[in-house]
């Protein structure tokens, strides 16, 4: 399990203090490249996680990929490992791309919730398997467990309804990583223990305030954050407002500008 502090490898953690609000994360010109990855020490090797574009990334251990929301068409991961399998959150067209899939999954396995398995084309489709939150599962032999993903604000619940997106938790021999989804604050989420490394979304109106993002980071207190799907909000709460002893690691999750 990854010890409560600064963990600096693969690129250097980016210092909060005197970071300007709003465009800071944008000043960052670093191309999607090795340079944007950051590796986190497991028992079992080391975990390399790879921002790619918004919401997708790719979790790469014990020489396996693990591709999440690929989205943007294959010429996005042409410099990154092709995928062991292929982890979907939900339907939306910023998580859920059936060319991109197409472009990159060959015969792969993929974990989906249980609309993007009905949209699926036969072929995919064939080596998917669907879960609802709560329910347990692996992929590329690498236990998860699917976590509620929805909103919890009246005049938001549209967006995300309840039942519908998964979030999930990964467990990398002896780290657990969080992957939200697109989300607000759900009692799976402030009930989680343990957990590692985390992505969490922030965007109004569709996911969190970064406000919502910092009460629930201290309340589940993983021992790293990723802001990720965030746009054009306002991370200045990140700077101030998170808890000493979790490291808030801001990437440039936007390099073409968003």
């Amino acid at each position: 399990m990854v010890t409560r502090r600064t963990i600096v490898a693969g690129m250097a953690s980016l210092p909060l203090a005197g970071l300007a609000a709003g465009p800071f994360i944008r000043a960052q010109e670093a191309p999607m490249s090795d340079a944007m990855s950051d590796t986190i020490p497991t028992q079992a090797g080391d975990l390399v996680i790879h921002p790619v574009d918004h919401a997708s990334l790719v979790l790469e251990w014990d020489g396996k990929a693990i591709y999440v929301d690929p989205v943007g068409g294959a010429d996005l991961y042409a410099a990154l490992p092709a995928p062991s399998a292929i982890l979907i959150t939900h339907g939306h067209g910023d998580h859920f791309d059936v060319p991109t899939l197409e472009a990159i999954a060959g015969d792969v396995p993929l974990i989906v919730n249980r609309d993007v398995f009905d949209k699926l084309p036969e072929a995919l489709k064939a080596n998917a398997t669907a879960l609802a939150n709560g329910e347990d599962g692996t992929l590329a032999d690498i236990p998860l467990r699917a976590i509620a993903a929805h909103n919890t604000t009246e005049d938001r619940m549209q967006y995300h309804p309840v039942g519908v997106g998964n979030g999930y938790v990964l467990t990398f021999g002896d780290v657990q990583v969080y992957v939200a989804g697109d989300t607000e604050p759900t009692d799976d989420m402030l009930a989680l223990i343990d957990i590692d490394v985390a992505f969490l979304p922030m965007n109004l109106p569709y996911t969190m305030t970064p406000d919502q993002a910092v009460e629930a980071i201290n309340t589940f207190r993983p021992a790293i954050i990723y802001p990720y799907h965030y746009g054009d909000s306002d991370l200045a709460p990140l700077e101030t407002d998170v808890d000493e002893g979790i490291e808030v690691r801001l990437r440039n999750w936007y390099p073409n500008g968003g």
